[in-house]
């Protein structure tokens, strides 16, 4: 699947005479993804597969990009065919070196995504990868700031699974690992030790605030977001979530 992901873009640079290397590839679209320019990161990315198709950065952006940009699709068979490329691309990388700290958070990134177009039994699967690959990440490095965002979403998401999705668990798989409320908070104050203008993450940490009640601390890491920069794309978006949440709780 991979080689039919790269083949369009390999007719396109046989005949270009280029003379770049996948690192400049890659330098270029780290240099687009900073800018906002998340389409043309992931063109970028597949460029650089193109000359080194094991190149791990190439892969672990490139399967980023596509779960960014499939989130923001309204259309579901383009939300589903973007994630799964976005898999593809995160087992190309877990293949590649199974101890990198990345490979493993983009593939928990990945398992994420698919749980989110899954049914109960397959989103059940899905979850306990989720930790499995976050917990391989934070292990291996354990500043990996987003890996511990990973473990903070993956915490919460089970303590709010429904009942179709508790008794699949129960079914198949005799439960899932632990995963409470608490836990989240704690792994998404790690991260904000870690890095204190990852918005998404105040974002998803002030969730769990509020679901402990504890309202006063929700509201300064939504005002906190609030006066961070926009670093990535979906940032914008992020924000008017963290108004609506600001008004909703006053």
């Amino acid at each position: 699947m991979l080689t039919r992901i790269l083949f369009g873009l390999s007719l396109l640079l046989s005949f270009s005479g280029f003379s770049q290397q996948a690192s400049d590839y890659v330098l270029q679209a780290q240099k687009l993804e900073v800018s906002r320019n998340e389409l043309g990161a992931l063109d970028k990315y597949k460029q650089a597969l193109l000359l080194e198709k094991n190149n791990l950065d190439a892969l672990c952006g490139a399967s980023l990009m596509c779960n960014r940009i499939g989130n923001r699709e309204s259309d579901e068979t383009k939300k589903k065919a973007f994630f799964r490329t976005a898999h593809v691309f995160a087992e190309e990388g877990i293949k590649i070196n199974p101890k990198s700290s990345k490979a493993n958070y983009v593939m928990a990134v990945a398992k994420g995504r698919i749980a989110m177009i899954s049914g109960p039994k397959d989103k059940v699967a899905a979850s306990r990868d989720i930790k499995k690959f976050a917990d391989n990440a934070v292990r291996l490095d354990p500043n990996n700031a987003a890996a511990w965002h990973v473990l903070g979403k993956y915490n919460y998401e089970i303590s709010n699974l429904n009942f179709a999705e508790r008794g699949a668990a129960k079914l198949l798989f005799g439960g899932l690992p632990p995963g409470d409320n608490r836990t989240a908070i704690q792994c998404y104050e790690k991260c904000k030790s870690l890095d204190a203008a990852f918005i998404t993450n105040l974002f998803d940490l002030s969730k769990s605030y509020l679901q402990e009640k504890q309202n006063d601390k929700a509201r300064q890491l939504l005002n906190q977001a609030l006066r961070v920069a926009e670093r990535q794309q979906d940032d914008a978006a992020r924000k008017v979530d963290c108004k609506k949440l600001l008004q909703e709780i006053k």
